[in-house]
C-alpha cells in the first residue's frame, strides 16, 4: 500500500513544508531548497512537494517522468547552492495524487546560499534572510567547530589571571586535594587541562570569564549592569546604577550583596499564629536567574550586558543571546542545551547552579514559595527576558 503524504507531513505549509504548482521556476526551486538547508528553525530539515497549490490541493496533471526527477536532482551539483545540500527527488502520493517530493537535510556548515544569496523559511513563507538570521546561522555552524568560551584570546597572558584564585578557589571545586598533591603538575598544565589556557598558555574566554582580572578587557559585553528604579517604568528617576565588572567567582559575592541591600522584607502571618519573614523576591531565584543569564549569553557577538532592571513592582533580566543548539522558542522550558559548554560546567563546579536544566524550574519553585507569582519569560532570536513580580 502507497503512503500518503498528507498523513505525515499536512495540508499546510511550514516552517518544514512548502508547496509548488510546478518546478518552472529555477529560481524558485532553488530558494526553496537553500531555505530548507538552513533550516532557521531547527527542525532538521523539511520537505518542498511540487505539484500542489497554496491552498494545499495536488494538481491534476504533473510530469513526474524519471527525466523530471533527475533534472531537479541536479540542483544539488549545480554550484548554484553553496554549500551543497543533502537532499532526495523521489515520485510520491500527496491526497491520492502523484506529486515530487524533495527532501532536504539541515545543513551542518549554514548559511546555505543560492547565488550567492541566503534564503531561509521562519514560518509559511521563503524569504532572504536578515543579518539577525545570518547571525544566527553562522553561530550554529560555529558550534559545530567548538564552543566560543573553549577558544584562546590573543593578547592575553596568565597574568591577566588571578592565579591566587585559582589555587585557592577554583582547583579546588574540581579537583580534590589529594589527586593535586600527587599529580604535582605545573600551574600552566593545571590551567590548560581545565580549559582556562591553552597549550602555549594564552587563557581561554573561559579563564577570562572565571578567574580575569577584567574579563571585560578581553570580552567587552563580559560585565553585568544593575539598575534600581524609584517607580514603575524608565523613566523614573534611578535610586541605583552599577556595572559589576568582575571574573564570575568574585561576581558570586557582589550580587549577593547587592540583592541584599535592595530587598525589603516584611513580616506576614503563617499557619500556627506563627510570624515569617518574608522578602519581596526570593535571594534563591535572583541568584538563579542572574547565574543563569551570565551562563547562557551571547559573549561572542554581542557587546552587551546582563542587564538586571529593578523597579518598584518588578525586575526584569536580560541577556543577550537567543535560543542556542536544540533549544526553541516553543520548548525552552524542557530542553536544554549550552552556547558556553565549559563555562556551564566550571559555574556548576562553583555551586552557581545546582543542576544542568533545572533553572527554571528551580525560580519558578522559588516564587511560589514566597507567594510571588510565576516567573514570565520572553524569548526571541537575540535576547532572553524573564520577569520576577514583586510578592504582595
Amino acid at each position: 500500500m502507497t503512503t500518503d503524504l498528507v498523513d505525515e507531513l499536512g495540508d499546510r505549509e511550514s516552517t518544514v513544508l512548502e508547496f509548488k504548482l510546478s518546478a518552472s521556476s529555477r529560481d524558485k526551486i532553488g530558494q526553496a531548497i537553500c531555505a530548507l538547508a538552513n533550516d532557521l528553525c531547527g527542525r532538521g530539515g523539511g520537505d518542498l512537494l511540487i505539484g500542489v497549490d497554496d491552498h494545499g490541493e495536488p494538481v491534476l496533471v504533473l510530469d513526474t517522468s524519471d527525466r523530471e526527477l533527475l533534472r531537479l536532482t541536479e540542483y544539488r551539483d549545480s554550484g548554484q547552492i553553496l554549500d551543497r545540500p543533502s537532499m532526495t527527488v523521489e515520485r510520491a502520493t500527496y491526497k491520492s495524487r502523484p506529486v515530487i517530493r524533495i527532501h532536504v537535510k539541515a545543513s551542518a556548515t549554514p548559511p546555505v546560499r543560492y547565488d550567492g544569496v541566503v534564503w531561509v523559511r521562519p514560518g509559511p513563507t521563503t524569504r532572504r534572510a536578515t543579518r539577525e538570521d545570518e547571525r544566527v546561522l553562522a553561530e550554529r555552524r560555529r558550534s559545530l567547530d567548538g564552543p566560543f568560551d573553549g577558544r584562546s584570546v590573543p593578547g592575553s597572558t596568565l597574568e591577566d589571571l588571578d592565579l591566587v584564585l585559582f589555587r585557592s578557589t577554583y582547583l579546588p571545586s574540581v579537583v580534590s586535594a589529594d589527586v593535586i598533591e600527587e599529580n604535582g603538575r605545573p600551574q600552566e598544565h593545571q590551567l590548560a587541562s581545565l580549559r582556562m589556557a591553552d597549550l602555549t598558555a594564552t587563557p581561554t574566554v573561559l579563564g577570562l570569564l572565571v578567574l580575569g582580572f577584567n574579563p571585560g578587557g578581553f570580552i567587552p559585553g563580559a560585565y553585568l549592569q544593575f539598575v534600581r528604579y524609584d517607580g514603575l517604568g524608565l523613566e523614573a528617576a534611578i535610586a541605583d546604577d552599577q556595572e559589576l565588572r568582575s571574573n564570575i567567582v568574585d561576581l558570586g559575592g557582589r550580587l549577593d550583596a547587592l540583592f541584599r541591600g535592595h530587598l525589603h522584607t516584611q513580616v506576614v502571618d503563617d499557619q500556627g499564629f506563627r510570624e515569617v519573614q518574608r522578602p519581596d523576591y526570593p535571594l534563591a531565584a535572583l541568584r538563579e536567574a542572574c547565574m543563569n543569564a551570565v551562563m547562557h549569553r551571547n559573549y561572542e557577538t554581542s557587546y552587551a550586558p546582563v542587564r538586571v532592571l529593578w523597579f518598584a513592582d518588578r525586575i526584569e533580566i536580560t541577556n543577550p543571546g537567543g535560543p542556542y543548539g536544540q533549544v526553541r522558542a516553543d520548548n525552552f522550558d524542557r530542553v536544554s542545551d549550552y552556547r558556553n559548554p565549559s563555562l556551564a560546567a566550571a559555574m556548576k563546579s562553583l555551586g552557581y547552579v545546582n543542576r544542568f536544566g533545572r533553572g527554571i524550574g528551580r525560580i519558578q519553585a522559588s516564587l511560589e514559595a514566597n507567594g510571588n507569582p510565576p516567573a514570565e519569560f520572553v524569548v526571541d532570536e537575540s535576547s532572553w527576558s524573564v520577569t520576577l513580580r514583586r510578592a504582595k
